[in-house]
């Protein structure tokens, strides 16, 4: 190997009982490809095989924990016992590639689309619609306390699924608009209850789903299991989620006695907008505010080692990798041989079957402009 990428490729602790074998992980990704009960279907284990012989860990994608929580179609689900021989299908197929597995829990709120959920009614926080989004302008019901309370357990019984299932550690997603995020966001969360109002008052139900996760896995794990908490650093709607709410945030979730933070970006270097320091990036905000705390995964747009090697001059422990990951599943080894120059960081149209990625999300991937380079 380079001794330029050694630190990419060094083993490193996810906590203290969990070492991967190196510092790059698969990004969490939508794959659409799923069945319509919520079950995964072959071609998406092969897909997460596919791309868990190198890198250190696999955060897959989301799996919904309730019916009305189902996001997008192709989902996958954490909802029921029944679903547990699913979620160990996958799980296996990404550890026996020598990676470890964690599944990402989460709640769409009012980001599901209602042809996706019971009676076609979303709900979230409060009743304001989304600005963006395919359900921009869809007023969604404001959540009552007690259903409140169910959604928690249920974060809490995915966790324990996934433990039935074999996985290394579940990531609850508070990123990207989704449920979580939007009990946090004063755009989304108008509550006058326990559950809203001050920017301390809506980490409540974050906190809670936290809380309740680690609890099961206290309760129910045999064996190390790890918790990460994934989340988006700011909103562009007004009001909305600021840099320095997210830093407060930050703050309380760095003494909870979570595995690891991961921060949802589309670009590693981009840089605060509002409520903090404009002329310092994201990751170097967040850095310094968890003072070595809890590890943090960095992502966004990160193609070529060397890329991944400047991202990790800056402190950060880990570096997900997303739309590379598919493009060239073979990033990591080709850095452990010396052949870092044949990274691929443009998809080639005309290997679907040789990246292994299923028919729905390839249709995604290549009607989409300027979603994966290469593709136009």
């Amino acid at each position: 190997m380079n001794a330029n990428y050694k630190t990419l490729l060094e083993p490193y602790s996810l906590s203290k009982d969990v070492e991967l074998k190196n510092r790059i992980i698969m990004a969490p990704m939508t794959n659409f490809s799923s069945n319509p009960d919520g079950s995964v279907t072959e071609a998406e284990v092969n897909y997460y095989a596919r791309r868990s012989k190198g890198v250190g860990a696999v955060i897959t994608a989301c799996a919904y924990v309730t019916p009305n929580g189902k996001g997008f179609p192709g989902e996958f689900g954490s909802d029921r016992d029944e679903l547990i021989p699913s979620l160990r299908q996958l799980a296996n197929g990404i550890k026996n590639q020598g990676a470890k597995a964690i599944l990402q829990i989460f709640h769409g709120g009012r980001m599901c689309i209602p042809d996706l959920v019971p009676n076609g009614e979303i709900v979230s926080a409060s009743n304001v619609s989304a600005e963006n989004g395919a359900t921009a302008g869809v007023e969604p019901r404001g959540l009552t306390e007690a259903e409140i309370v169910e959604i928690i357990d249920a974060f809490g019984e995915s966790a324990r699924r996934a433990i039935e299932a074999g996985f290394d550690g579940v990531e609850i997603h508070g990123a990207n608009a989704y449920l979580i995020q939007q009990f946090f966001s004063p755009h989304s969360n108008r509550r006058d209850d326990q559950f809203g109002g001050n920017v301390q008052k809506r980490m409540t139900f974050p906190l809670a789903v936290v809380d309740k996760v680690q609890q099961v896995v206290k309760e129910h794990a045999k064996e190390p299991f790890v918790v990460g908490y994934r989340f988006s650093p700011e909103e562009p709607e007004t009001p909305g989620i600021t840099m320095g709410d997210t830093l407060q945030l930050v703050d309380v979730l760095s003494e909870k006695g979570l595995d690891y933070l991961h921060v949802s970006l589309g670009d590693f270097w981009s840089k605060a907008r509002r409520g903090a320091d404009t002329t310092k990036t994201r990751v170097e905000l967040l850095l310094e505010k968890i003072n070595n705390r809890v590890p943090l995964i960095g992502v966004g747009s990160i193609y070529s080692a060397d890329q991944a090697r400047e991202a990790f001059q800056t402190g950060i422990a880990f570096l997900a990798l997303g739309r590379e990951i598919i493009i060239d599943p073979d990033w990591v080894q080709k850095i452990e041989v010396e052949k870092e120059a044949e990274i691929n960081t443009l998809l080639d149209v005309n290997k679907q079957e040789e990246l292994e990625v299923p028919d729905p999300l390839w249709k995604a991937i290549t009607t989409t402009p300027g979603w994966f380079p290469g593709v136009e």
